[in-house]
């Protein structure tokens, strides 16, 4: 086959002869590189082959032959094409005639003039047909009896034969949609005539998209038609020539199998690892590895440890088989608090922090201590001393006559104390008060608690016998993520699976000859991998992560200010106290201290520290505000006797 321009083979194709192989004789070039325009190809060099597989119509461009005008159509279009045959044009009427009378049935005959024709006070647009029926004697002088069909009336026309042109004739074919139309390899080249197009004949040239096959292409290359190429048919002499697809694993699960898959690595993704595991770090150019399906969970929940410096964070599967037990939760303010507060089921918390808050700012408000229980019931607002609404969260305090009987009578009947406006800022550290031995399975704890959880790995999954998690005191289960995984297991080792996320670590693959033969048994797929800092970072930035509590609000400048006067008249009252107890702190003076005086110092330290704990009882408890006087000056008169 010779050379031909890409838009001429397309127009003469068969697309039942589709796929065709096609060499590129005479490329075409952008600044010498590959550009794409609306995801058309735009580059092909000389030599390339494409392998065409399918032709799909985009628009057609319907000319004027006689002023180059253009309009678009789409291939929708609902009007019909009538073929004008016979485009022969001549230099007047009475050749016209003369041509005609070659033929058995020469009358009528149905032309067009290329121009317009003035005549009896009358103008003949151009591209308008007419139709010769006679030739009569009109004023003495042989005339052409025409007829010119318009939308509103037939109008009869005597034109001298000496009528200049040019004109052609036509023959107006059976009508047709626009795909036959141009499907027909009758009608190539051919003049046209549509009723609903503003002119009497047209052109009609098609612009297809030409999708084909490249060679190390992993997408289909799509081809406008009127691309300035030459191209040559080469599929006769081409049967043995492979071209290599690449496949994306997100490709494969799209299209779902056939599983198992054999595949040869092209590329690994640029960028910082996702997993610790040292097969997913292994994963290289060039590597042969088989694609299993589909993971059996299709969720993972992100976990990360709690009582190290530097947490790890770990991706857990639902297949996970462990065993684990709840641990009470921490919560450092009361907006934490808050945050965790369910619908239906009741929180009970623990104070771990004094705090004295401010009592002038917030009407009924009371301080709490170490060890004081609460149960914290909802969100409210109070109206504050200075007029100003103030978030709190309402809790009611739980005595420990109530703890007690709950130990013996195990009911949760509680004997109701008081009421507690905590302010969301409040700085007293919670730990949540459990009763809670069960041992669960990943799968029950996510359905029957809400995120985030704090837990402890009581019994190791034991179909993962490196599972890493039982060592760590204490894990926090941050959030649930739906993703797709696949089953991958190498080719130098496949008794080892682990499963890949294509949506972050999206290889790119060939297929490979070579069948893996199916599994004796279930396939080992290790349930726990651990995560990269800079991966774990990045999936808490995702949208999806929508249960993370926002921010915590500022603390009230008026508060804090009340707050460190508070601290101020307080260290006042105690200066006597602090001096006392910094004096053991000065520098000791040269002279030998008797043994007997150190033994003493630490018995001091000692009873400092009990008297101190005696204080903070009698402080938690007191009901009269003057003992507070009471309890200091008896503790310095403590350390007056001990000194």
């Amino acid at each position: 086959m010779e050379p031909v321009s890409l838009q001429d083979f397309v127009c003469a194709l068969d697309p039942a002869s589709l796929p065709r192989v096609l060499r590129i004789c005479s490329g075409v070039y952008f600044q010498g590189s590959i550009y794409e325009i609306s995801g058309n190809e735009c580059c092909l060099s000389t030599g390339d082959l494409i392998k065409v597989t399918q032709v799909c119509l985009q628009k057609v461009v319907c000319e004027n032959p006689s002023t180059g005008q253009t309009i678009e159509i789409s291939p929708t279009f609902r009007g019909h094409f009538s073929p004008l045959t016979g485009p022969q044009s001549y230099g007047s009427l009475e050749e016209l005639l003369s041509a005609a009378s070659h033929h058995p049935k020469k009358l009528p005959i149905c032309f067009m003039s290329a121009h317009r024709i003035v005549t009896e006070g009358r103008v003949v647009p151009e591209d308008q047909p007419l139709t010769l029926e006679d030739v009569e004697i009109h004023h003495g002088v042989y005339r052409a009896r025409c007829v010119l069909d318009t939308e509103a009336q037939l109008l009869i026309l005597h034109l001298p034969l000496s009528q200049k042109g040019p004109f052609w004739e036509w023959k107006p074919g059976a009508s047709r949609p626009l795909l036959q139309a141009l499907q027909d390899p009758g009608l190539k080249n051919l003049l046209f005539t549509c009723p609903t197009l503003p002119w009497r004949s047209l052109i009609l040239r098609p612009q297809y998209e030409v999708q084909a096959i490249m060679h190390m292409r992993r997408t289909i290359v799509k081809i406008p038609s009127t691309l300035e190429v030459d191209v040559e048919d080469v599929t006769a002499s081409s049967q043995h020539i492979h071209f290599i697809q690449p496949l994306l694993l997100s490709d494969a699960l799209a299209r779902g199998g056939p599983f198992p898959l054999a595949t040869e690595i092209l590329e690994v993704p640029e960028g910082p690892p996702i997993f610790l595991s040292p097969w997913v770090r292994s994963l290289q150019k060039g590597q042969r590895l088989y694609i299993h399906g589909l993971a059996s969970s299709p969720w993972r929940v992100l976990v990360s440890t709690k009582g190290r410096k530097v947490p790890r964070h770990f991706m857990v599967s639902g297949a996970y088989q462990g065993k684990l037990r709840r641990r009470p939760r921490e919560f450092p303010t009361a907006y934490d608090l808050l945050g965790a507060l369910q619908s239906g089921q009741p929180l009970r918390v623990v104070a771990t922090k004094d705090y004295e808050g401010d009592g002038a700012e917030i009407p009924g408000f009371t301080s709490l201590a170490v060890g004081d229980r609460l149960e914290v019931l909802r969100s409210g607002q109070v109206h504050g001393a200075k007029g100003r609404d103030i978030d709190v969260l309402v809790c009611q305090r739980l005595s420990d006559q109530a703890k007690e009987e709950e130990e013996e009578e195990d009911d949760y009947e509680e004997i109701d104390e008081d009421e507690v406006l905590l302010p969301l800022y409040c700085s007293s550290s919670f730990v949540e008060e459990m009763n809670d031995g069960r041992r669960y399975s990943l799968e029950d704890l996510i359905t029957q608690f809400s995120l985030p959880c704090e837990v402890k790995v009581v019994a190791k999954d034991s179909g993962h016998p490196a599972d890493p998690l039982p060592p760590f005191p204490g894990l926090r289960l941050e959030e649930k993520i739906t993703e797709p995984f696949l089953v991958i297991s190498l080719d130098s080792n496949p008794a080892v699976c682990f499963e890949i996320p294509p949506r972050w670590l999206d290889l790119s693959v060939v297929e490979a000859d070579g069948q893996p033969g199916p599994p004796a048994g279930p396939l080992p797929t290790a349930t726990v991998e651990e995560l990269t800092d800079a991966f774990y970072y990045s999936l808490r930035r995702l949208p999806t992560f929508e249960n993370q509590p926002p921010p915590r609000p500022p603390k009230s400048q008026g508060l804090s200010g009340q707050k460190k006067q508070s601290r101020k008249e307080k260290a006042g009252q105690c200066s006597q106290v602090l001096e006392l107890q910094e004096y053991p702190l000065l520098p000791k003076p040269k002279m030998k201290a008797p043994p007997q005086r150190v033994k003493d110092s630490s018995d001091t330290y000692s009873k400092v520290s009990t008297h101190k704990k005696g204080l903070r009882a009698t402080k938690t408890n007191r009901k009269d505000p003057d003992d507070d006087e009471h309890d200091y000056e008896e503790v310095l008169e403590q350390f007056r006797n001990n000194l």
